[in-house]
């Protein structure tokens, strides 16, 4: 895509990851909506870059965004190990959040899709309570069977929304947007995983200590242990081994 700013890219077990500010991040994404141009952003942590490396379908589909950008604390800390310097983590809730607080003023569309039906509702109202001056041009719910995908695509391209936020879990998200990014006909298309639950007060996020120390991921067990405890332990520990393998290479390649 044209318009990105140039700003270093780094690389992370192969993924490229956009040294962008979230300051950066909102200007590329007024840049293409005055433009009517096309931006697919991605971003990235740690459970998510140990998912890549087994599953090619999600791997694919991250490549195709145009930017990409570091969701998680253990991203910035691992590139830092790597030489790499990136401005801070930009979580893809505070992206949303912030798209929004410029949409007060830009007059932003906005679809929404995902997530259940009643917190889908919820999120129309907080928004426009929130919000004033973000027009909400549609939303849909995330539970679809997968001959529906093509009908909902066409309902997101007549709604001609500048902005579309997914919320749905990785890979579906990932790999919907990758697939229908060019019929769906909005400018910038940011999946926002679980940020229409907490939004609609459905979950808590963690309080802004948890997220300085980068101790996001614990609060999240705590608060769903039988759900989250085995996801975080078994990809941090592979992040970790992914890490220390990448710096070993990267040791024995310099004295090669």
């Amino acid at each position: 895509m044209s318009g990105l700013l140039e700003r270093p890219v780094y690389s992370l077990f192969g993924i490229p990851i956009n040294a962008y500010s979230m300051a950066d991040t909102l200007a590329v994404v007024r840049r293409t909506i005055h433009e009517k141009g096309r931006l697919l952003i991605g971003v990235v942590n740690a459970a998510k870059a140990v998912n890549m490396r087994r599953d090619a379908a999600l791997s694919d589909a991250m490549s195709a965004c145009d930017i990409v950008l570091a969701d998680g604390i253990a991203v910035v800390w691992g590139l830092r190990l790597l030489g790499g310097r990136l401005p801070g983590r930009i979580p893809g809730i505070d992206l949303m959040d912030a798209m929004l607080r410029d949409g007060r003023s830009e007059g932003y569309r906005v679809y929404l899709f995902g997530a259940a039906e009643e917190v889908s509702r919820t999120v129309e109202e907080r928004i426009t309570e929130q919000h004033p001056g973000v027009v909400i041009a549609g939303r849909r719910n995330g539970y679809y069977k997968p001959d529906e995908e093509s009908e909902i695509v066409a309902h997101i391209r007549d709604a001609r929304a500048d902005i579309l936020f997914v919320a749905m879990s990785p890979p579906k998200k990932e790999i919907f947007l990758a697939q229908w990014r060019e019929e769906l006909g909005v400018a910038v298309c940011h999946g926002v995983g679980g940020a229409f639950d907490v939004m609609a007060g459905k979950t808590k996020r963690a309080p802004a200590l948890w997220q300085r120390l980068g101790m996001e991921w614990l609060y999240r067990v705590v608060q769903e242990p039988r759900r989250m405890w085995r996801r975080y332990l078994v990809t941090n520990t592979l992040f970790g081994w992914m890490l220390l393998s990448e710096m070993t290479h990267r040791v024995f390649a310099r004295r090669a």
